[in-house]
């Protein structure tokens, strides 16, 4: 969502980085730069200039005149602004109320607030292990309690069964009493919504929240909204009350600047954002990572979440020990591949990574997309047992034969076969832990003693080496699961966090290394 505003910033900061020294006019006229690129990005005005003001102010000062490098401190002000503007501390769902917990979804209509209560119910039955009731309070739109209906049956969470011509508030009603009947932990109150923000909505939404006394009030926004999104926030807010905000469609193709106004403008937290279609697709907003994310820092907690979430640690362990004995086979290669898939194929594990958006356009030239990774799982489903096991055996007419099976050209199979040569070459230099530009790498990423990714104290080791200073990581939060406090599961191939990344299958992006 925040590519335009990211590739503008990063080439704003970039030049200011390679200065020796700055004097009030450049920073001047690079804030004149920065204050565009956010209205551009359609941020409120109003937001944009205390931002441009706070950071101008610390810009300005004797600290990052004396500082040896400047440019770099610049840009750790802007993060820490951004960081600001977003709401210093993730906030999120409040539990700490006598359950039931209600949490009534509020919000215009198609802004996703159906999938979106999906989703959470999803998240807190899985992730959090409450028992969670669902119910539709749109008695307008046509199969809207249906569609609820269905999702809950998809996802084995229970729904408030569907009583004809309820009004909203008695359905809210029933749903409470429900809810303290059947022992639930947490009632999800799925509102109605109008095309435009309307008198009636708004008191149906206020009678609503009188009858049933949610915990939390959670307005859903699309991220695609712009501007019209905070007044849209500061009316609900006046009307009903809101305790948080839900951002949907994150993963489109917005300017971002309703996320980076409506905190500032609401003093209202986000608490979590919709990543995508999937009823999966629901994480906690942290604003640090998101700065992170916008000034191209990458956001290496996020991934190793990701993967600690999606990793089979079993199994990644099992394929890291083949690995350092260098049998790492063609099947080990294709559990990579979908491993990456389900963590957000390509394009998504390279938002997170430090440095990438600067190699935006070589990627899209080399056509690096998810697409690849289809293509690669079809050559390898394409062998035979013996050949995956043993790829020497591929001469040209097996290869013709793979191919023809996978629908694809010969020159395909063979870039597939030089990326797992490559790939078993570096685990091996890096298991053996022989002296050499991979030894450093090998024992950073845990391959040197024991096995596993870096430990907390190991990622902030690598933090501070990493250009930037304190803003090149971010800081690994206090809530990180018990299970990945003593080090994180093995991620063979998304190891190699030296200049460029390297994940498998890709194996560290061939012909990215010159610079044009």
């Amino acid at each position: 969502m925040f590519d335009n505003l990211s590739e503008k910033l990063g080439g704003i900061l970039d030049r200011l980085t390679g200065r020796g020294s700055l004097s009030e006019a450049d920073v001047d006229a690079a804030m004149r730069e920065v204050r565009r690129a956010l209205l551009e990005a359609d941020v409120s005005l109003e937001v944009v200039r205390s931002f441009i003001d706070k950071v101008r102010e610390q810009a300005v000062g004797a600290t990052v005149v004396k500082s040896v490098t400047p440019g770099q401190m610049v840009v750790k002000i802007v993060h820490d602004e951004l960081v600001a503007m977003l709401g210093s501390d993730g906030q999120t769902i409040d539990f700490n109320a006598v359950p039931p917990v209600a949490i009534m979804m509020v919000g215009l209509q198609g802004s996703g607030k159906t999938t979106t209560t999906a989703k959470l119910a999803r998240r807190l039955t899985q992730r959090d292990k409450r028992k969670v009731l669902m119910a539709s309070l749109d008695v307008y739109r046509p199969a809207a309690m249906e569609q609820l209906a269905v999702l809950g049956r998809d996802l084995d969470i229970q729904t408030l069964p569907i009583v004809a011509g309820q009004k909203p508030p008695q359905i809210a009603r029933r749903a409470m009493e429900a809810g303290k009947l059947g022992g639930y932990d947490v009632v999800l109150l799925d509102t109605a919504g109008r095309t435009t923000l309307d008198e009636e909505m708004m008191s149906e939404a206020a009678e609503i929240k009188a009858t049933a006394n949610p915990h939390e009030v959670l307005l859903v926004v699309d991220s695609l909204t712009g501007q019209d999104a905070v007044n849209l926030a500061r009316s609900f807010d006046e009307r009903v009350g809101l305790t948080g905000i839900v951002l949907t469609r994150v993963d489109g193709d917005g300017r971002g600047g309703a996320a980076l106004s409506m905190r500032a403008v609401t003093g209202k937290p986000i608490k979590l954002i919709g990543t995508g279609e999937k009823t999966d697709a629901l994480e906690d907003f942290h604003p640090s990572r998101i700065a992170g994310r916008i000034l191209g820092m990458g956001d290496v907690v996020s991934l190793v979440e990701k993967a600690a979430a999606n990793i089979d640690a079993e199994k990644a362990a099992r394929v890291a020990e083949k690995m350092r004995k260098g049998q790492f086979d063609l099947s080990d290669m294709r559990e990579q591949l979908l491993q990456m898939a389900n963590m957000g194929g390509i394009s998504g594990l390279m938002g997170m990574m430090p440095g990438i958006a600067k190699m935006k356009n070589q990627i899209a030239n080399a056509g690096l997309d998810d697409k690849v990774l289809k293509r690669q799982v079809a050559v390898i489903d394409s062998m035979t047992r013996q050949e995956r096991k043993n790829p020497d055996v591929l001469k040209a007419s097996r290869k013709k034969r793979i191919a023809a099976g996978a629908g694809l050209k010969v020159e395909e199979v063979n870039k597939l076969l030089k990326m797992h040569r490559n790939m078993a070459d570096m685990m091996k230099a890096m298991g053996s832990g022989k002296r050499g530009p991979m030894a450093g790498i090998a024992q950073a990423m845990g391959f040197g003693g024991g096995g596993g990714m870096p430990s907390p104290e190991q990622l902030k080791a690598l933090q501070e080496k990493m250009p930037g200073g304190a803003g090149g990581m971010p800081a690994l939060p206090k809530d990180l699961p018990g299970g990945l406090r003593g080090g994180l599961p093995n991620l063979p191939g998304l190891t190699g966090i030296s200049g460029k990344p390297n994940l498998p299958g890709l194996g560290g992006f061939p012909g990215l290394g010159k610079k044009k």
